[in-house]
């Protein structure tokens, strides 16, 4: 057997490009590494298997944890990580879902090709940059009143339809159609809702971006045809989140988790696993409150949707609709969502450690992913109906120098991981140090020189913090994942220009 060591966790290869931490002292389950060699050495060089191990005791954790391919450390629960927890014996954890609640991805559609916005990448840079509010603090597309806030929480994406920021297509080519229905606007506090109330439609900071792209490889041409993707074809992929109001939401959990459930927070190994007994007060209000701030985040990508279909009309003076500015899809990577899995039961019809022979049943689990994103194949109901027989679309953002992908859910996910795969290239530095090996300017002018990528940002810091050489290799990244089966690739696309925070 092949196994590899690093630090107090020895890993044994059980399959080619899976690696499992065998259950021992408190583990509840076993641990599972998704990477290959080149991957697995660049995660085992900080916290992430530390965290990983550790998230294996919370309560009720059924099967495995499971990191994948562009795992790297987080809070508490690492950035890659995916764990389901019995919603009847379990917990759901706030730290296990992380303070960008619903971060996530949406690709836009256009008909343009890359020879119709070559020799306008710099008007087309500057007029995103000019209309999408971007940066820290405040400044949104909307103002929004606290009552106007409070119905984007319940509402979600059907509020920006009623204000004429959506169309119904949007809806229908969301995640969950752009609603999670047991949000409650009153579990969220005054604090996180003035926080948000002016943030309505910007991008915030750190590693959000918007990113006009165009598509440089086709690899599953029926799928692509089915996504309406084809070669050449310029795209438009948003990355955010949450804001400041799903920051202050998890920290008003998290600290309500310490006064209440102290006994709970004493027995985990790390009190950032921070978690809510299932069935308590606390865990169902923290849930109501996580799916009101998901309403919020796609409400924000929406309104950034809108606003970058006026500029584009603007810049090549022809009507969004004509432009052919569909959502391909928009789907989350920080959430905890109630899902029907297949999972292992001891004798209790408890959840419990994967093994060959061992009993499994349906279960409704909490499936925490933190920094992964739900990679369901054909056939799953959840899957919109317009990609139900060729299965979710996955969107994987790179680095602003390197592809990203379109994959689709894989045969392979719902038994490896919870039908989840990766979520990006997954980072190999930290910003502190980012900023010491790179130069803002240098790297815009690099990135304009050798590859024709127009970047524009609020500041040199931000465009060193996210620079290339940050990220880990995304092709490698979404390799591992096809050949494991659980995110199958459709088409790579490539930068033409980026705005940034």
């Amino acid at each position: 057997m092949t196994t590899r060591q690093f630090g107090d966790i020895t890993l044994e290869q059980v399959d080619e490009y899976v690696w499992e931490l065998p259950r021992e002292g408190e583990m509840r389950v076993p641990a599972r590494v998704f990477a290959s060699e080149e991957l697995l050495e660049q995660i085992g060089d900080d916290k992430t298997l530390q965290q990983l191990r550790n998230a294996t005791h919370l309560p009720g954790i059924a099967n495995y944890a499971v990191c994948m391919p562009d795992g790297h450390q987080g809070y508490g629960f690492p950035v890659g990580g995916v764990g389901a927890t019995d919603v009847e014996t379990g917990c759901i954890s706030p730290g296990s879902v992380g303070y960008d609640i619903n971060c996530g991805v949406r690709m836009v559609k256009t008909n343009l090709t890359y020879e119709d916005v070559q020799g306008r990448e710099q008007e087309l840079v500057d007029a995103l940059f000019e209309a999408v509010p971007s940066g820290l603090g405040g400044g949104g597309v909307v103002e929004t009143s606290k009552e106007q806030v409070e119905q984007i929480l319940e509402r979600g994406v059907d509020w920006a339809l009623e204000h004429g920021y959506a169309v119904r297509e949007d809806l229908t080519h969301c995640e969950d159609e752009g609603l999670r229905p047991e949000a409650d606007a009153s579990a969220v506090s005054q604090k996180a809702k003035d926080r948000g109330k002016n943030q309505v439609g910007s991008l915030g900071s750190g590693n959000h971006f918007l990113e006009v792209q165009r598509v440089t490889d086709v690899f599953r041409a029926d799928v692509a045809d089915a996504y309406g993707l084809a070669e050449d074809r310029i795209v438009v992929l948003i990355h955010c989140g949450s804001r400041g109001l799903g920051h202050q939401t998890c920290t008003d959990y998290l600290r309500r988790i310490e006064q209440e459930h102290a006994d709970l927070l004493a027995e985990l190994p790390d009190k950032e696993l921070a978690a809510a007994p299932a069935g308590s007060e606390l865990a169902e209000e923290y849930y109501r409150a996580m799916c009101a701030c998901i309403n919020f985040a796609w409400v924000n990508r929406q309104l950034i949707t809108h606003r970058t279909r006026e500029v584009f009309a603007d810049v090549f003076g022809t009507d969004w609709e004509d432009l052919g500015m569909d959502l391909l899809y928009d789907v989350a990577h920080n959430i905890a969502k109630k899902e029907v899995h297949e999972v292992a039961v001891d004798a209790d019809g408890r959840p419990t450690a994967y093994d060959e022979g061992v009993d499994t049943e349906a279960r409704e689990l909490y499936v925490h992913r933190k920094g992964a994103t739900r990679a369901f194949p054909a056939g799953r109901q959840e899957v919109p109906p317009a990609y139900r027989d060729v299965g979710q679309p996955v969107i994987i953002p790179g680095s602003m120098g390197a592809g990203s992908y379109v994959l689709r859910g894989g045969e392979e996910s719902l038994a490896r991981s919870f039908g989840s795969t990766a979520h990006g290239a997954g980072r190999l530095m930290s910003r502190t140090q980012a900023k010491k090996e790179f130069w803002g300017g240098d790297v815009q002018s690099e990135l304009r020189e050798g590859n024709q990528i127009y970047v524009k940002a609020q500041s040199g810091a931000t465009v060193a913090e996210e620079a290339p050489g940050v990220y880990k290799d995304v092709d490698e990244v979404v390799r591992v994942s096809d050949e494991l089966g659980i995110g199958e690739t459709v088409v790579r696309t490539f930068p033409v220009c980026n705005i940034k925070g």
